[in-house]
């Protein structure tokens, strides 16, 4: 069985608003206790103020779901590391398959946010996965395996410090779920990669991010290189999140 603290991370994509958040943190903070793993909720990041003031002495951290490949600059419409953690972001979620999918992300350009997270003290939860038709080709291992190697190019030793989620894309808000066998298999290979590139990589977490919700979390999280999830719809609402959360070690 796994000796990483498990980490249960809530993406709220595109939705949210003050009067909702308010609400739903609300909700969490009552019935979190002093849970077991670690816990952190990502909303959008015009939020991000708001959910700082929430969360401020709580044991539910706050993350951001994307972060700029740039310091500062002429960059309309990005946010930078150091601006996140102005707000006390820990975390930051980057190559979502949806920006990967929709910003026309590319490996590097999440290796270069990984990096730039890592340097403000922030910790890149990246996001690797194949799609419906790469998983049929068997291409499965090849193309989370070039996804996470650009990351580990860029950031040398360091990659001991991110985490990484391994989210099918052909399970992503489908309601489908890789069975706990075929997503511990995935995260096998990515243990094996890591262990390649850093003699500290049982230290790295691993969380499964494929419609991970309340009655199929415990079993995942049973597997040994599963060490968490990044839940998508069961995040929004608080009573599946919070089973969720009660399943992790």
């Amino acid at each position: 069985m796994s000796k990483r603290k498990q980490l249960i991370a809530g993406n709220w994509k595109m939705n949210g608003s003050l009067a909702a958040n308010e609400a739903l943190v609300g909700e969490l903070l009552a019935g979190v206790g002093q849970p077991a793993c670690d816990v952190v909720v990502c909303p959008p990041g015009v939020y991000l103020g708001q959910l700082q003031r929430l969360l401020t002495g709580s044991p539910i951290e706050l993350g951001a779901q994307n972060v700029s490949t740039h310091d500062n600059g002429a960059f309309t419409g990005d946010v930078s590391a150091d601006m996140l953690k102005d707000f006390g972001v820990r975390y930051a979620i980057v190559g979502h398959s949806e920006r990967r999918q929709h910003q026309a992300e590319s490996d590097v350009h999440v290796a270069i946010k990984a990096k730039r997270a890592l340097a403000a003290g922030i910790t890149p939860i990246v996001c690797v996965g194949e799609t419906l038709r790469e998983r049929e080709e068997g291409m499965t291992d090849f193309i989370v395996k070039r996804q996470l190697a650009a990351v580990i190019h860029l950031n040398g030793h360091c990659v001991s410090e991110i985490v990484v989620a391994y989210e099918p894309v052909w399970a992503i808000g489908t309601g489908k779920t890789a069975t706990p066998e075929q997503a511990q298999a995935v995260h096998a290979v990515l243990r094996a990669q890591l262990k390649a590139a850093t003699e500290h990589a049982d230290r790295v977490r691993i969380l499964y991010g494929g419609s991970m919700n309340a009655a199929n979390a415990a079993e995942l999280l049973a597997q040994p290189d599963i060490d968490g999830g990044l839940i998508g719809g069961a995040a929004l609402k608080s009573a599946d999140f919070l089973k969720i959360v009660s399943a992790a070690q």
